[in-house]
């Protein structure tokens, strides 16, 4: 179409067994930009918020924005959207690799799947060729196993993206995995895949993605590249340590939750676990998704010892999930577990959290050793590593883990120990030690999630200002724009981090010359204020709880470290929030909002 996008999208009627093509929405497309945002509008057209996640009625939309598989910085992303089987919440699954590209290249902007197969199938795509193929022989199989069998059978140029035997026997949380490593990872959106019977997608395409204004374009990418190249976090920290390089940072903060947010403190083990010490001892080569130039992915193995293994990972919300939160200091385990995750197909900061859950439930005595099989406590590697391997494969107690933590805990009478908002656990920062991010966690739209405005950047990384982690100040109207630049950076088909190195200006200019828009920058972040309250509508009228934060954060005082005594305190920060965003003071969009925004 020569403005970044294919114009094409494909519905998949599995039920039907039919397949449509259908011109993309450009009204739409305008409003909403791309990936997560013209995949949730396309979702919540069609659905209805009330629908079970894992019914025939909820849909599964895999979507590319104007930007993914362009020159642009770091432009490998699509986006999963459907109702979240973990939460209930609108689900937007972000992943890179080279999958969403490949999609492009075929010549669709998206996929919308509907309903439910009688049998296991994949979709085969091939430029104009598009199949709906048995996927029987496959069933069962994990994502190596999968991936390297489609390969097989229809030659390595094809890019896929599956789910394991996690999202075919109903853990909550399981993940789309592509490019084997890749994950569109929270939420459960590869329950929902596995629930319609829908194992993986296999695409190969042979065509390209033009621009509107390609010398202009061409421009606006070379000038974000340079950067992201000077920046410190972008152009060194990340290629030489990964993600991992944070544990160290945010130890230091007192914000690495231990044991399950149950002893938050400085951890004197951290430097076991960081990325410094996976680089020194088991590093092959750091990786980077399509048009990369930050190279934070890790190739690792493990050379001997009971955690023999090799792999991708872990990025640092994974290394503290299995590490810290679990009160475990052996790296190789913690590799290890995120192995499986990738193998299995599973949300690895669901899954530690989850295992944390677990192993303080058990030390108090509310998980009986009979129900679990083995001790499962605070700091044992093996344990925590088997509990794992049991969850991804659904075997005895790994099925009541298997429905995440929240549910886990109720089932044993203790839900307040779930470590989660809106049923989703939150990641790898102590919202009391870092009182932004907790405001963060409370009203992020798919539950607890570091991701959709990440508040590390100014509180812990002073990027791009620095302010102090334990004071609310100014902490809601910056977590408001952080939210919606979020948004639109998702929406584009970038990848978030490239926001250590650049901002909207950059982000706006390279979305402007692709597209062909003459929108203002400002005009252009609105759209990702529309793709918020659209989410926060959604999750109104799908019954999704109240903003609010575990008791632990907002009751339990940090007993030692920079933050002692500190509990978060949201309430003072959530009435600025919602004022900040022109909601009611109960959090609702308000009408002269939604006009302001062309909602309805």
């Amino acid at each position: 179409m020569g403005n970044g996008y294919t114009g094409t999208i494909l519905r998949i009627d599995l039920a039907a067994g039919s397949i449509r093509r259908e011109p993309l929405n450009q009204k739409n497309a305008q409003e909403y930009v791309g990936a997560r945002g013209l995949g949730t509008k396309y979702y919540c057209d069609e659905c209805d918020p009330n629908c079970d996640p894992l019914g025939p009625d909820n849909k599964l939309i895999f979507m590319t924005g104007p930007l993914t598989g362009t020159c642009a910085t770091s432009s490998g992303r699509y986006n999963a959207v459907a109702k979240s089987p973990l939460t209930g919440t609108i689900g937007a699954a972000n992943s890179g690799g080279h999958f969403g590209p490949e999609l492009k290249y075929a010549g669709y902007d998206g996929i919308i799947f509907e309903n439910i197969s009688e049998k296991p199938v994949y979709l085969y795509i091939n430029d104009g060729t598009v199949e709906l193929r048995d996927a029987s022989h496959l069933w069962g199989k994990d994502v190596f196993e999968t991936t390297d069998l489609l390969r097989e059978e229809l030659g390595d140029e094809f890019r896929i993206a599956c789910i394991a035997p996690a999202g075919e026997t109903g853990c909550l949380f399981s993940a789309i995995m592509n490019d084997k490593h890749r994950a569109a990872g929270r939420g459960g959106m590869g329950t929902v895949m596995g629930s319609k019977k829908l194992k993986a997608i296999a695409v190969r395409g042979t065509g390209s993605v033009t621009v509107a204004r390609p010398e202009a374009f061409f421009e606006a990418c070379v000038d974000a590249r340079a950067k992201l190249k000077a920046h410190p976090v972008t152009g060194a920290g990340l290629s030489a340590y990964g993600t991992q390089i944070l544990v160290n940072i945010v130890n230091a903060t007192g914000g690495l939750p231990l044991r399950n947010g149950r002893d938050g403190s400085v951890y004197d083990l951290a430097d076991d676990i960081s990325g410094e010490t996976l680089a020194a001892k088991y590093l092959l080569r750091n990786k980077g998704c399509f048009g990369c130039s930050i190279g934070c992915g890790r190739a690792v193995e493990i050379k001997e010892g009971p955690f023999k293994s090799k792999g991708e990972g872990p990025e640092y919300e994974a290394g503290w999930s299995f590490g810290a939160d679990c009160g475990v200091n052996d790296l190789a385990a913690v590799c290890d577990a995120n192995f499986l995750c990738n193998q299995y197909g599973i949300d690895p900061i669901t899954m530690g959290a989850t295992v944390a859950c677990a192993m303080e439930l058990f030390e108090m005595g509310a998980i009986p050793e009979s129900d679990i099989g083995f001790p499962l406590r605070f700091g044992d590697a093996a344990a925590m590593v088997k509990a794992v391997e049991m969850t991804c494969k659904g075997e005895g107690f790994g099925k009541i883990m298997g429905l995440g933590s929240y549910r886990m805990a109720e089932k044993y009478g203790h839900p307040e120990l779930s470590m989660s908002v809106k049923k989703q656990e939150m990641p790898a920062y102590d919202g009391r030690a870092i009182q932004g991010i907790g405001l963060e966690y409370a009203t992020s739209n798919r539950g607890g999630c570091h991701v959709r405005g990440y508040m590390i950047s100014p509180e812990v990384l002073g990027i791009p200002m620095k302010m102090d982690p334990l004071v609310t100040e100014g902490k809601a109207g910056l977590l408001k724009t952080f939210q919606d630049l979020t948004a639109l950076v998702d929406a584009t088909g970038i990848c978030l981090f490239t926001t250590f190195g650049i901002g909207l200006p950059e982000v706006a200019a390279q979305y402007r010359e692709a597209v062909g828009s003459d929108e203002s920058d400002e005009e252009i972040l609105l759209k990702g204020e529309r793709i918020w309250n659209l989410e926060k509508q959604f999750n109104i009228a799908a019954g999704v709880e109240k903003d609010t934060l575990p008791p632990r954060l907002l009751r339990e005082k940090l007993p030692e470290g920079p933050a002692a005594g500190k509990v978060n305190d949201l309430y003072t920060m959530l009435a600025e929030y919602y004022a900040a965003r022109g909601w009611t003071a109960e959090g609702i969009p308000t009408p002269e909002k939604l006009a302001s925004l062309n909602l309805k």
